[in-house]
């Protein structure tokens, strides 16, 4: 039996808890959260027989084996390390922190303590994903050298997501002072994640650039500065010298959450799509490249990341994403929003 701590009560930790709670022989035993109200809400709704107002008090209680943490950003850090000075495995919400001094300890802990460290990277789980990466590293599309992606969402123009203008669980990702690095540090890391795996090859360059749009009178509804950016686009250099652009925005009108990634290489190119929920891959490859001729590509299930990291506790697999990746994508993110911030290449036209 693994048994689980959920740390951090609100926002994603409903979809953690459902999933851990449907894995055979795991068991939730508590949840840690400041809020007294809110944590018992959660303990409520999810028969969690323990609540806990801090991390140390959840170690003095100590049983459990594993934690998910499903914190805000900006505490990722703080509330991780003590678990894993405590040999405890950890799963940690993206990003894995909101600097890359803060992502490369994480990673050196987790590596000298021995645990199970994985980051939620949920994407992953995306069957045209997996597939798509099998295809790239089988060598079946040549050599990379062009690719375009985008993350799609539209939270900020309809309210299919909720009221984004009056509940903290949103507010709170448009604001600095909450914690927040804007649609690049929350999706845009999906999105690097989701072009670099498949390409099988990390970024050697990024020029990016951020926009933040008014959204309320002042900029700012009650206690929330909304200075956080809205809208990324960037261009990547992979290893190989092979260029792409890569976005993310909250203004995509008519896309609740949606990825895309077009790859080509010097023998064949792929299309990769979560849209709906839905994942699709099609691909031209020989001998289809002279008719320009595109194929669906059946991909079959993959495990959840939930399921990997409980696999992972007990030998049954690796343990990918790691907190190793987590830091190479916090470097990245870092990369961006330095570039952004000094761009002096903005030529009025």
């Amino acid at each position: 039996m693994v048994r689980l701590l959920i740390v951090g009560t609100g926002g994603m930790a409903a979809s953690h808890a459902k999933a851990f709670a449907a894995i055979p022989g795991v068991a939730l035993v508590a949840g840690v959260d400041r809020d007294p109200a809110r944590l018992a809400a959660f303990q409520a709704a999810h028969g969690i027989a323990r609540g806990f107002a801090s991390v140390e008090a959840a170690l003095a209680w100590g049983g459990f084996d594993a934690v998910t943490n499903v914190t805000p950003d900006a505490v990722h850090c703080a509330t991780t390390l003590p678990f894993l000075a405590a040999g405890k495995h950890v799963l940690c919400e993206k990003p894995l922190a909101t600097s890359e001094a803060d992502a490369a300890r994480m990673a050196d802990e987790a590596r000298a303590a021995g645990v199970v460290a994985m980051v939620n990277l949920t994407y992953r789980n995306v069957p045209a994903l997996q597939q798509a990466a099998l295809i790239v590293r089988a060598g079946a599309i040549g050599a990379i050298r062009h690719f375009e992606a985008s993350y799609l969402q539209s939270w900020l123009t309809q309210d299919a997501w909720g009221a984004w203008d009056r509940e903290s669980q949103w507010l709170w990702r448009l604001s600095t002072a909450h914690g927040s690095k804007g649609v690049l540090g929350d999706v845009g890391i999906h999105i690097l994640d989701f072009t670099t795996f498949i390409a099988g090859q990390e970024a050697a360059q990024v020029s990016c650039r951020l926009a933040t749009f008014d959204k309320a009178p002042g900029g700012r509804i009650g206690d929330y500065v909304l200075d956080a950016n809205d809208s990324a686009t960037m261009q990547v250099t992979l290893a190989n010298g092979a260029l792409g652009t890569v976005a993310a925005t909250r203004f995509a009108s008519g896309h609740l959450n949606d990825l895309r990634l077009r790859i080509y290489g010097t023998e064949g190119g792929l299309e990769v799509r979560f849209e709906g929920g839905e994942s699709r891959l099609r691909a031209c490859l020989t001998p289809d490249l002279k008719a320009a001729r595109w194929q669906d590509i059946d991909c079959p299930p993959v495990p959840t990341v939930y399921e990997r990291f409980i696999a992972a506790i007990r030998g049954d697999g690796p343990a990918e994403p790691d907190f190793a990746r987590g830091a190479v994508l916090q470097r990245l993110l870092d990369r961006a929003e330095a570039s952004a911030a000094a761009d002096a290449r903005n030529l009025a036209i």
